[in-house]
This record gives structure tokens, sequence and C-alpha cells, in this order.
């Protein structure tokens, strides 16, 4: 009796932790949300190294996530849902830029906030954008432009 009731206790606290687990990784990729929010919209001309639950920050605090991003085959543009916390206000004159946290880090979404006194409202569109920047396209530059300066 004593070893069925030890098994059961070890098979519990086995799939607590994997609940536990399951839960705190669907935190952490924006899976499961961490609050109410409103969306805003977006289209870049380069989303890359951005994808649906990366973070968006202001201030380098993260206040909110990307929600969808698909691409308009009328533009060729990358068009952006992003989640913004509720009581976060967004100026209507901020913009948006695709930023990197380092040359091995990963990519995020930033706002840069504007001076306006009127702010985004729900399912409004933020049109000033700037897209990534390939570090390898720079590098190709910078190695492309060297050689050619040093004949």
């Amino acid at each position: 009796m004593s070893e069925n009731t030890t098994e059961v206790l070890v098979g519990g606290a086995v799939l607590a932790a994997a609940v536990g687990f399951v839960l705190y990784m669907g935190q952490a990729t924006g899976f499961v949300s961490q609050g109410a929010g409103y969306p805003l919209t977006a289209s870049f001309r380069s989303l890359e190294g951005v994808t649906v639950g990366t973070d968006v920050r202001l201030a380098g605090v993260k206040v909110g996530t990307v929600t969808g991003v698909a691409l308009n085959p009328a533009t060729y543009r990358a068009d952006t849902t992003l989640s913004v916390l509720s009581g976060v206000e967004i100026p209507d004159d901020s913009a948006v830029v695709v930023s990197q946290e380092g040359l091995l880090g990963g990519n995020f979404v930033e706002i840069m906030p504007g001076g306006s006194p009127f702010f985004y409202e729900s399912g409004d569109e933020i049109l000033d954008t700037q897209g990534s920047v390939s570090l390898i396209s720079l590098l190709l530059k910078f190695v492309s432009g060297g050689a050619g300066a040093s004949q």
C-alpha cells in the first residue's frame, strides 16, 4: 500500500510541475494574455525577426505584444496588429520602430512617443513606422564599400 501511495504522490507532483511549466511558457511567449489591452495596427516595409508574441516596449518597459502579422498583397508590406495594455496611452504622433536588443539579441517593437495631447484609440493605425535593418546587409555594404575604396 505505501508503494502505491508514494507513486501517486510522485506522479501528482510531476503532473503539477508539467502544468506549471506549460502555463509559464504560455505567458512567456505571449499565447496567454497578461491583461486587457487595446489593438493598434501598423504597416512595416520589413518585419524581419518579429513574430506573434514579440514584445512591444515603451521606454524599455513591456507595454504589449504583437498579436498579428500578415503580408498585404497590394502593398507588399507587413501589416501588424499590436496589443497595448489598457491604461497606457500612446500619443497620436508616435512612431513605431523594430529594434534589436544587441548584436546577438532578438528584435522587439519599440514605441517612440510623440508630444501630441491626443492619443491613439482602439483600432487606430500608426502611420510613422520604421522596419528592421538587416545586420547582414549592413555588413555586406561595409565590406563591399571598403574593398572599393582601397582600389
